[in-house]
């Protein structure tokens, strides 16, 4: 059970900041931000959203103009892989040197192993105030890999707390046989938050097996969740492959395409044209900034000259889905981190130069939509008030610090980091 404190029938959260993508359009605007908002809780629901508090409310928690989120969406982990790099030793630089030290460790990916690793993430990611978690999962042969079950299990465990998906990342090697790549779909969508994946890359790249894949995947209404292009390439060969099939195959469903680096290193009017057509599909982008910054163009001895990192700037101007992701964590891929997207959002905001961060870039943070194949609007009404409050009123520095409180259906249930201000120490019921 989730660990809140019991809420009344009906409170109210009184002066929240909140991010201007997650509001009305008509909602009132003070020196051209939004004002500060009340939200009214009922049995731990969000019912009502108004800029101005109603004058008969007497149960409430003021917030004192904090700014604040709703739940986090961590949406691009390796659970699988997490916390091994103290065992791994050294790692050859780059994202292949990282593939075959990882591959290395799996000798020692016990069911205990794996277990105490992923709860171990998904016990700092709640913290945090993270409430969806999407992560992949090596899929190496055509029999179901132990992490698979152990994340499923996991999955019902902590399904109070996190709804946890889970993604089979299959190379593209493994689905040449369509035999295989039949049976591997049926395992994958036969289990509960099950989502079929791939790695896409020049080496091992089959225009044949991708576009089998991607037919298979309409056929059977499903979605896709692709590692594609994480590479410095002159051609987005996976993505352009992509795009030239659901140009011709009806796809009803939402395909996530994570990394896609190569959309930074090649040509400005190839990626433009890309970024046009990829804005006619059912296509969400996911930029993982610590692996992308630490992998790409990684040389011995050599500052990297080129970021890795896909366009975030030119997908969102066009109105495709944008996210930001941890991805790996304390691992050969990543040795660093921690499971925050807030921090994921930080690294982008300096590596991509991202402005208005909290009012519009925080909903690559938070919109679990994004991974979904309607993309319905992000509406508060109705969803569980769940919140997090951060130690600042100030949008244009954020996100700075790491001080939080965390509300879960409406009830303050803890500070996730040490905090300093009146806001967080007066506060009843933080434990």
């Amino acid at each position: 059970m989730r660990p809140s404190i019991p809420t009344p029938v009906s409170q109210w959260l009184t002066n929240l900041r909140l991010p201007e993508w997650l509001l009305p359009t008509d909602w009132p605007l003070l020196n051209g931000l939004p004002q500060l908002a009340h939200v009214e809780v009922s049995a731990g629901v969000v019912s009502k959203l108004t800029p101005i508090l109603p004058s008969d409310v007497i149960d409430f928690i003021d917030i004192d103009g904090a700014l604040c989120l709703p739940s986090l969406v961590e949406a691009h982990a390796h659970l699988d892989k997490t916390f091994t790099r103290e065992r791994i030793g050294n790692v050859t630089p780059g994202l292949l040197g990282a593939i075959e030290a990882m591959h290395q460790d799996k000798s020692k990916w016990s069911h205990n192993d794996l277990w105490l690793r992923a709860e171990k993430a998904l016990q700092q990611a709640y913290s945090n105030g993270v409430a969806h978690i999407r992560t992949h999962i090596d899929w190496d042969s055509e029999q179901t890999p132990a992490a698979w079950n152990v994340l499923q299990a996991l999955a019902k465990s902590w399904q109070h707390k996190i709804h946890l998906e889970q993604v089979a990342l299959v190379p593209l090697t493994l689905l040449a046989d369509k035999t295989s790549t039949d049976s591997i779909l049926q395992k994958v969508i036969s289990t509960d938050l099950g989502i079929m994946g791939c790695f896409i890359h020049s080496v091992n790249f089959n225009a044949d097996a991708f576009e089998y894949l991607i037919k298979r995947a309409a056929q059977l209404n499903i979605d896709l969740d692709l590692h594609i292009d994480e590479e410095l390439a002159e051609q987005p060969q996976g993505l352009m492959c992509l795009l030239d099939c659901l140009e011709t195959v009806p796809f009803s469903g939402r395909i996530v395409c994570g990394h896609v680096c190569a959309l930074s290193s090649c040509e400005e009017a190839l990626a433009t044209s890309l970024l046009d057509r990829l804005s006619k599909q059912p296509i969400t982008l996911i930029s993982l900034p610590t692996t992308n910054l630490l992998l790409q163009d990684a040389e011995v001895e050599r500052t990297p000259k080129l970021l890795g990192l896909t366009l975030l700037k030119e997908a969102k101007t066009r109105g495709i889905p944008t996210m930001i992701a941890t991805d790996n964590v304390q691992d050969a891929f990543c040795s660093f981190g921690e499971y925050d997207p807030v921090e994921a959002l930080r690294l982008a905001t300096y590596g991509a130069q991202l402005s208005h961060v909290f009012d519009r870039w925080s909903q690559s943070i938070c919109d679990a939509n994004y991974l979904s194949s309607d993309l319905p609007t992000f509406n508060l009404i109705g969803k569980r008030a769940d919140f997090i409050v951060f130690d600042s009123k100030d949008v244009w520095s954020w996100p700075s610090g790491e001080m939080r409180l965390l509300i879960r259906d409406g009830g303050i249930i803890k500070a996730s980091k040490q905090a300093t201000t009146s806001l967080f120490n007066d506060q009843k019921g933080i434990s």
